[in-house]
């Protein structure tokens, strides 16, 4: 956690408020930006990067980075006292880049197994399957 003192501004505060409503989504810089232009209160980009990794400092939001070609992904988690300690994987479609926030115990058990029996700690928030996701899987099974 920043060490920095934090300090309160309109926009983090807007930026924090949108992010609490969508827990457990995960959010671009891009979806941000467009959300508070469409309500007629925009929030510059550079502002909201910075908001963004200053809330990340704060443990109030995790940021996904998966590949070089996608944007990072923010997801809001809340104050370490409002936290259900739940493992959490994501799955790329490799066609349509959607990112799926996948909890599932089975995955827990791997993570356990690769542990337990080849001394490897998994990192499930930087743990990402690839494959497709049910829709583009459908498209292949159409064509």
């Amino acid at each position: 956690m920043n060490t920095k003192l934090q300090y309160r501004t309109k926009h983090k505060d807007e930026l924090l408020e949108y992010l609490a409503g969508r827990k457990g989504e995960h959010v671009t810089v891009a979806e941000v930006c467009d959300y508070f232009r469409r309500g007629e209160r925009p929030i510059g980009t550079t502002t909201v990067y910075r908001q963004l990794e200053r809330l990340v400092d704060e443990g109030l939001v995790n940021k996904y980075i998966l590949d070089a070609n996608s944007p990072a992904c923010f997801e809001y988690v809340g104050h370490a006292d409002q936290r259900s300690g739940e493992v959490c994987f994501h799955c790329k479609c490799e066609r349509c880049g959607k990112l799926i926030h996948l909890h599932c115990d089975e995955l827990k058990g791997i993570a356990a197994h690769l542990k337990e029996d080849h001394r490897f700690v998994l990192d499930p928030l930087r743990t990402v399957f690839y494959g497709l996701c049910e829709e583009c899987a459908a498209q292949d099974e159409n064509s």
